[in-house]
């Protein structure tokens, strides 16, 4: 009789603490459901996992602009950009090329719009120094035009003298030389003859034009890549060996580089790299046998330049 007891005692203990349990559990889970609280997480910006270029040492190159930035003149087809890239590795510094997008005959125009370009856009944006040649072929394009016409009557004034020559000198010995140096009148000091009025005024007709331009394009490759530092490289007088054009010449491309200057000046990360005393009373050293584009000695120059600006 007492073992029943017991029995029914602890059968009765074990249903009430089983019932307060599921009490408990009930209560919980209807102030769950009542007034819910969510769950607290810690939120923490995610960290790179690469360093940017600049902060591991390495320098990403590209480069914009005309025939100079493409390199058009060398021989060797490095133009500056790449001899820049190889003085700036020389130290041990690791170099890398991103892209060069020169395009011969590229004016402040051109670029403008290629900017737009998402191509062009992914290229700089890779980069921590962009190197911007442009400008020349909007102040010179007028000298370039008049040179090679002149140029070219030249020649054919020469050709006909020649053809001219031949004929009297099957007729008529020393006459026919005499005809023939005398039917050369483009030679010597006159076959320039075309750009002798040429006046700064003139070269200049396009500078304020052309350096709004120059300002919207510098400020649109910040703005594609703010973290990049900018090198503009200064124009130089590729005529300053002809009589007509050293003035005129030399004055256009000292307002024009002044004029660049006052527009990196107002903002931050914006290098003018100079390169008209490069090149002032050594053209005939420096310049390619077309007489506007450096040759390989004269990028050579221009790049020593540009390495010096980037350390």
């Amino acid at each position: 009789m007492n073992d029943f007891k017991w029995t029914w005692r602890g059968l009765s203990f074990v249903s009430i603490a089983a019932t307060l349990l599921l009490v408990i559990g009930f209560i919980y889970a209807a102030r769950d459901i009542m007034s819910p609280r969510g769950t607290s997480y810690s939120v923490e910006a995610p960290q790179n996992t690469a360093a940017p270029a600049e902060e591991s040492g390495i320098l990403k190159v590209a480069a914009v602009g005309d025939s100079l930035a493409k390199g058009t003149g060398d021989n060797t087809g490095e133009g500056f950009v790449r001899r820049a890239v190889a003085g700036l590795s020389a130290d041990g510094t690791k170099t890398e090329l991103i892209g060069n997008l020169g395009i011969n005959g590229l004016t402040t125009t051109g670029l403008r719009d290629k900017l737009k370009e998402e191509g062009v856009q992914y290229v700089l944006r890779q980069a921590n120094i962009i190197f911007v040649s442009i400008g020349g072929n909007d102040l010179f394009q007028g000298a370039q035009r008049m040179l090679n016409e002149t140029e070219g009557r030249t020649d054919a004034s020469r050709k006909a003298a020649s053809g001219s020559a031949e004929v009297q000198a099957g007729s008529g010995g020393s006459k026919g030389a005499a005809a023939g140096s005398a039917a050369v009148p483009g030679s010597g000091s006159s076959e320039n003859a075309a750009l002798t009025d040429l006046t700064p005024e003139q070269l200049l007709r396009s500078l304020p034009g052309a350096s709004k331009r120059l300002e919207e394009i510098l400020s649109t490759i910040s703005e594609i890549n703010p973290q990049a530092r900018i090198y503009y490289i200064g124009l130089y007088n590729p005529f300053g060996d002809l009589r007509e054009m050293l003035i005129p010449g030399n004055q256009a491309v000292t307002s024009w580089n002044n004029a660049a200057m006052d527009i990196i000046n107002r903002n931050t990360g914006m290098t003018l790299v100079p390169t008209l005393d490069l090149f002032n009373g050594h053209l005939g050293k420096y310049l390619s046998s077309d007489h506007f584009h450096p040759n390989s000695g004269g990028y050579q120059r221009m790049a020593d330049r540009i390495v010096q600006a980037v350390r």
